[in-house]
């Protein structure tokens, strides 16, 4: 009996190997068929928002149809760079003065061409529960990739100057495209890193592109807090995640900062190769370092001056009253704490934000803009109907603006 059951394990653990090999092969050779769509031309088009290539996703969708795209963006240098996206397209008649937009931004989810949510093999990822609501009400939807992911980098990964230009020239792409028969309103809603690209876009969106009208913000589990989110979570399985994208991009902006002198030897060792995993394979060889007690920084990256000057320029500052501001934050998130964003919360308070903050108990990371999504939409839904947006600064926080393991 028990060289049966051992016979039926090594079985039963060859087929597993096989079929991930044949998943493996197949997701290749999916990404080699796609390269020539994202290999941009050689010159890039001058006019940012210019799109190069549509095609068919091929995916359905609720209310419309869906389509990858390319289009023109730029670096915080000026140099023209080309992103991948998404753009679904409703069957739903256009409202008079055009159709609003909606700019979706993705979370983190690896720089590796297979993790972009354009060229991945289920491309919709959190966006099921609202995609269908917007469609149904004649929004256009835009999803960048963001310049540097499926596309020639670097990808500079939470770096707000470059984000809201791919946000910005995403939407400006919408509206060359005919049949979009799209207006010039639009709001934003991102999840982790998207609600960082979210929230800078109220920022820098409306000097960036002032022929555009944003209405609004909203975002998911925000990585707002930089310096506290670092802080917590260097010497976390978190840490090996993040801060693999965090020492491929930030360098790339500020070129200074320090690198070796900040990450343990295995740090160093498995940096650029963690960077390019796909979010949900870096998560379990990071939680296995952790389990095995290894670390990816060798010291608190905060501790250095240079890492927290780079850090705190990420962090963005309290919104002005006039740009509405919508923020989701489950307390059962491990990634983005919830005590981070309700410092965030408390701060901009204090300083007049209109902020309307949705707390959402047991509500981890990944399932942070799944849950809240409806509930953006319902928001967002208000700020394209002119109606005046209202805040939560009067209700009390429900989770204490401190870290608890200073407190």
């Amino acid at each position: 009996m028990l060289l049966i059951l051992l016979a039926i394990l090594v079985v039963g653990v060859g087929y597993g190997v096989a079929r991930y090999l044949a998943a493996q092969e197949e997701e290749q050779q999916m990404q080699v068929a796609l390269d020539p769509f994202y290999t941009p031309p050689d010159p890039i088009p001058s006019e940012v928002g210019t799109i190069i290539r549509r095609e068919p996703l091929g995916v359905e969708v609720p209310g419309g149809r869906a389509e990858r795209m390319l289009y023109v963006s730029e670096r915080p240098d000026g140099t023209r760079a080309v992103s991948g996206g998404m753009l679904f397209l409703p069957d739903a008649p256009a409202p008079d003065g055009g159709r609003p937009i909606v700019a979706w931004e993705h979370g983190t989810l690896g720089m590796g061409d297979a993790c972009v949510p354009s060229r991945s093999n289920s491309p919709l990822g959190d966006i099921q529960t609202f995609l269908p609501l917007m469609l149904e009400q004649g929004w256009v939807v835009v999803a960048t990739d963001y310049v540097g992911l499926g596309t020639p980098g670097p990808n500079q990964y939470i770096i707000a100057q470059s984000e809201v230009r791919d946000v910005v020239n995403s939407v400006r792409a919408v509206r060359t495209i005919p049949e979009a028969q799209a207006g010039n309103r639009y709001a934003t809603f991102g999840h982790s890193q998207g609600g960082h690209s979210s929230i800078w876009t109220g920022h820098l969106g409306p000097e960036y592109a002032p022929e555009l009208e944003l209405v609004g913000v909203a975002a998911a589990a925000p990585s707002l807090n930089l310096i506290e989110i670092a802080s917590a979570q260097w010497n976390t399985a978190v840490g090996w995640v993040i801060g693999s994208a965090l020492l491929e991009s930030f360098p790339t902006y500020y070129p200074d900062l320090p690198v070796d002198s900040i990450l343990t030897k295995s740090g160093q060792d498995n940096q650029a190769r963690l960077a390019v995993e796909c979010i949900k394979a870096a998560g379990i060889e990071a939680l296995v370092r952790e389990k095995f007690g290894e670390q990816f920084f060798s010291t608190d990256p905060v501790d250095n001056a240079q890492w927290r000057a780079a850090l705190e320029d990420q962090t963005p500052p309290p919104m002005p009253a006039s740009m509405p501001v919508f923020i989701a934050q489950g307390t059962a998130d491990e990634v983005v704490l919830d005590w981070p964003n309700a410092m965030i919360a408390q701060e901009w308070c204090r300083a007049g934000s209109t902020l309307a903050m949705l707390w959402m108990g047991d509500v981890n990371h990944e399932q942070a803009a799944h849950v809240s999504g409806p509930t953006a939409f319902q928001w967002i839904y208000q700020r394209f109907a002119g109606v005046p947006a209202q805040s939560t600064c009067e209700l009390p926080l429900p989770v204490a603006p401190v870290n608890p393991a200073t407190s």
